[in-house]
C-alpha cells in the first residue's frame, strides 16, 4: 500500500521518543528503570475487591455516555471538598477513558482548522500531536532551569494573537516536576478575562504537590467557566492501566466532548468506574501514604543527582526529576543510550518532551528506595567513566 494514503498529518508527527526506549528496556535484563511514569505500587486492595465483586455481580454492561451518575457525584463532592469548585454532575462531568482521551475530546470539541493552542513545554509527549491531530496549531513556549520550568504570564502573552483559542497548561508538570503558584496563576488570568479564550489544565498530578499547595486554574475568580479541567485516578490511586479519567467543565464544553465521546468511545469501562468510586469514597488514606513515600524517594533522587553533577532544580509535584546533563558533554540522547547500555539504567531523553528538554533527562522516581539508591551508584560510575 502507498504511503501517500496515510494522512499526511499523522506521518509528519514522529513516534512516542519515549517508547523507543521502552522497546529497547524489554529487551534487556537487570535494567533498573527510571523512565516508566507510572506508580510502582498496586492498586489498593479495596479499591480492586471493588471492581472483582462486580464483575461477580456481573456488572458488565455499558453505562451512560457520561458515565455512571453515582461516580460523578463522587467527582464533584471531591472537587467541592478538597477545592471548593461546584460542579453538577448531571452535565458538567464527563468520565472518559483516562486523562488522554479527555484531553483529545477537549482539543477536538474546541479546535477548527488553523486555530492556536499555546503550549509552554517541556510538556507531556501527547500534546503537540493531539493539537496537530485535532487540526490545530501547536504554539509552543520554552521554559528554562532558571525559572525552574515554570511558564510567565509575559511569556504567554506575547504568544497571544488572534488565532489563539485556548492555552495548555500542565501542573504539576510531566517531565520536570515545576508547579505554577497562585500569583503567577493570577497574572495569566488577567492577561486573558477580557479575550474569548479557554484554559485546558491538565492536572492528574494535582494531588501528588509536595510544596506549597496546588491551585486549580478553576478556583481563580472568574475562571470555572473559562477552564477545561483534566483529573483522573492513574497517579494518585496507582490505577494506570485502568484507563479511567474526567474532566470538568460548563455545560455548553461538556456537551460537546460528550458528542465526541458518545460517538467513538461510548463509555468508559464500567469495572473502571465502579473501582473509581470506590478510590473515591475509600482511597484517600493509601493515596497519602504513596505520596509521603514518593516524598521521601523525591529528596533521595534530587541529592544523589546533584552529588553526582548532574544539576538538578527540586520538583515540587508529580514524580519526576529532569536533571541537566549538559557538564558531562553528551547530548541527552547519547547520555540516555550510552547509560542503558553500559550501566543497564533507563532514563529518557528531555528532547522527547520538546525543544526546550535538551541537555536534560527525565528521572521517574515511582521506583523503589532501593532501585533509586542503585541506579545512582551505576549513573556516578557512569558519569566518571567520562
Amino acid at each position: 500500500m502507498s504511503k501517500d494514503l496515510i494522512s499526511k498529518v499523522v506521518r509528519q508527527v514522529p513516534p512516542s521518543g519515549i517508547r523507543k526506549f521502552f522497546d529497547l528496556i524489554m529487551s534487556m535484563e537487570e535494567v533498573i528503570s527510571l523512565g516508566v511514569g507510572e506508580p510502582d505500587f498496586a492498586t489498593p486492595w479495596p479499591i480492586r475487591e471493588e471492581a472483582i465483586y462486580s464483575l461477580e455481580k456481573g456488572v458488565t454492561n455499558y453505562t451512560s455516555n457520561l458515565g455512571l451518575f453515582e461516580l460523578r457525584e463522587e467527582v464533584a463532592r471531591y472537587l467541592h471538598s478538597r477545592w471548593n469548585l461546584t460542579y453538577n454532575p448531571g452535565d458538567e462531568i464527563l468520565i472518559t477513558v483516562g486523562v488522554s482521551e479527555a484531553l483529545d475530546l477537549a482539543l477536538r470539541a474546541l479546535i477548527d482548522p488553523g486555530d492556536e493552542i499555546i503550549i509552554p513545554e517541556p510538556c507531556y509527549v501527547s500534546y503537540r500531536p493531539c493539537v496537530l491531530f485535532a487540526g490545530g496549531v501547536p504554539a509552543m513556549i520554552k521554559t528554562s532551569q532558571a525559572n525552574e520550568f515554570v511558564v510567565t504570564a509575559e511569556e504567554i502573552e506575547k504568544r497571544l494573537n488572534s488565532k489563539t483559542k485556548a492555552i495548555l497548561l500542565s501542573y504539576p508538570n510531566n517531565p520536570t516536576g515545576a508547579t505554577i503558584g497562585w500569583g503567577e496563576l493570577e497574572k495569566i488570568k488577567d492577561i486573558i478575562e477580557d479575550r474569548e479564550i479557554l484554559v485546558i489544565s491538565d492536572e492528574i498530578y494535582a494531588e501528588l504537590t509536595y510544596e506549597g499547595k496546588h491551585v486549580p486554574f478553576a478556583s481563580l475568580a472568574g475562571m470555572r467557566d473559562r477552564t477545561i479541567l483534566l483529573n483522573g485516578f492513574s497517579k494518585a490511586y496507582a490505577m494506570t492501566g485502568w484507563r479511567i479519567g474526567y474532566a470538568a467543565g460548563s455545560r455548553e464544553v461538556i456537551a460537546a466532548m460528550t458528542k465526541i465521546h458518545q460517538y467513538t468511545m461510548l463509555c468508559a469501562p464500567i469495572l473502571a468506574q465502579m473501582a473509581a468510586i470506590e478510590a473515591m469514597r475509600s482511597g484517600e488514606s493509601a493515596m497519602q501514604e504513596m505520596v509521603e513515600e514518593y516524598n521521601r524517594r523525591r529528596r533521595l533522587i534530587v541529592k544523589g543527582l546533584n552529588e553526582i553533577g548532574l544539576d538538578c532544580f527540586t520538583p515540587k509535584g508529580a514524580f519526576y526529576a529532569f536533571p541537566s546533563v549538559k557538564k558531562t558533554g553528551l547530548s541527552e540522547e547519547e547520555f540516555t543510550e550510552r547509560l542503558l547500555l553500559e550501566e543497564k539504567v533507563a532514563v529518557v531523553p528531555g528532547i522527547a518532551f520538546g525543544e526546550s528538554g535538551r541537555g536534560y533527562i527525565r528521572c521517574s522516581y515511582a521506583n523503589s528506595l532501593e532501585n533509586i539508591e542503585e541506579a545512582l551508584l551505576r549513573m556516578d560510575r557512569f558519569v566518571r567513566s567520562l
